[in-house]
């Protein structure tokens, strides 16, 4: 299964035209359905760490759900929120280049006011779809998140209810259930929090996770009768092990005007109209120095190679680096300007590896 397959088959369980059931859902019990998206849960990480999620591992496993490329949170949720790949929905990444702006970055979770969400992301999401067909929609998570460029890019569509604690944001969600056919979003980021600032496995990764079971055991106790409720994740993590920072002890800065993307999957652009040549310099200069830790694309490659989705549009292709690279192992590759913040994270997910890439589908009907 895909991340893009998931969304559009729970709606059509739900009913909305010019959608199919891709992943053997079936009908809808009742005509609720919860997706509750977990962020940084990889599918490995319900096996490994199963005695800290006793919930969890009671419910069905619908089976593993491949990621797009990178496997990071902004390209995830808007590959599942649109049904379909970057290539198409164009977020490419957690930063990337905006085409002819001298070098500027767009943060994909932060925004910039000077950037149109709904030009940026031009693909209707199925929130908007299906409130279309009056299918009520509701997104559930963070109060700060509501009123973000990336919630219009993404999220469009879907009645926001905004709440921070746990318990609020099982209150929001049960209201939101309550009138059918309805379809809830459920998110928490508690995970990808711990993960990122003291790694996979660490104490306060697991404590969030059993907070993430406990939660759900509440849910499961408090949820409408015949709800049925899916728990996916956008990516999994890995903890860093080898670090390089870019262009420090190394000439992996040579010619690169702007660096974006995330330590394990980096989008590398050149200036404005360099040359094949030149591009191919950097991409054959960085193959020889990181040999087997990582895999060097140009842009035109990365295209034929359908690392985006077999379908691109001209924004996408814009957007994208003029080389990619993406780490392997435990290795992540450092902005030489942000060693400091880059550095101090221990975990990381992005790149292309099954641990980043695999989330589960875990699914469970209220009785």
């Amino acid at each position: 299964m895909h991340l893009s397959q998931i969304a559009p088959s729970l709606f059509a369980s739900l009913g909305l035209a010019d959608t199919s059931d891709q992943i053997q859902c079936g009908p809808s019990p009742v005509g609720r359905e919860l997706l509750f998206l977990v962020d940084g849960l990889g599918a490995d990480a319900v096996a490994k760490y199963a005695s800290y999620i006793p919930t969890l591992s009671s419910l069905i496993r619908h089976g593993a759900v491949k990621t797009s490329f990178p496997s990071t949170t902004a390209t995830s949720l808007a590959t599942l929120t649109t049904g379909v790949n970057p290539g198409e929905h164009g977020m490419l990444g957690y930063t990337v280049q905006v085409p002819r702006s001298g070098g500027r970055i767009l943060n994909s979770l932060k925004w910039d006011e000077r950037v149109d969400p709904f030009i940026w992301q031009p693909v209707s999401t199925l929130f908007e779809r299906a409130v279309a067909q009056n299918i009520n929609v509701t997104h559930v998570a963070a109060k700060r998140y509501e009123d973000t460029g990336f919630t219009r890019a993404v999220f469009r569509g879907a009645k926001y209810r905004g709440a921070n604690a746990h318990a609020d944001l099982i209150t929001e969600t049960i209201a939101a259930l309550k009138e059918t056919p309805a379809f809830v979003y459920l998110y928490v980021n508690d995970l990808d929090v711990a993960g990122h600032s003291d790694g996979v496995g660490s104490d306060q990764w697991l404590a969030a996770l059993s907070g993430i079971d406990q939660l759900v055991a509440t849910l499961l106790q408090k949820l409408p009768r015949q709800t049925r409720l899916w728990l996916t994740g956008d990516h999994g993590m890995i903890n860093v092990g080898e670090k390089i920072v870019i262009g420090q002890g190394n000439n992996l800065a040579e010619n690169i005007a702007t660096i974006a993307g995330e330590p394990r999957a980096r989008h590398l652009y050149l200036s404005d109209g360099a040359s094949a040549s030149a591009i191919a310099d950097v991409a054959s200069r960085w193959e020889e120095f990181l040999g087997e830790k990582a895999s060097i694309y140009t842009r035109e490659k990365a295209i034929a190679a359908d690392l985006f989705g077999n379908l691109v549009s001209a924004d996408a292709a814009d957007r994208m680096g003029d080389v990619i690279a993406i780490a392997h192992g435990d290795l992540i590759l450092i902005e030489a300007e942000r060693e400091k913040q880059e550095g101090a994270m221990i975990g990381h997910h992005g790149g292309a590896s099954d641990i980043e890439s695999y989330v589960p589908l875990l699914t469970a009907v209220i009785s």
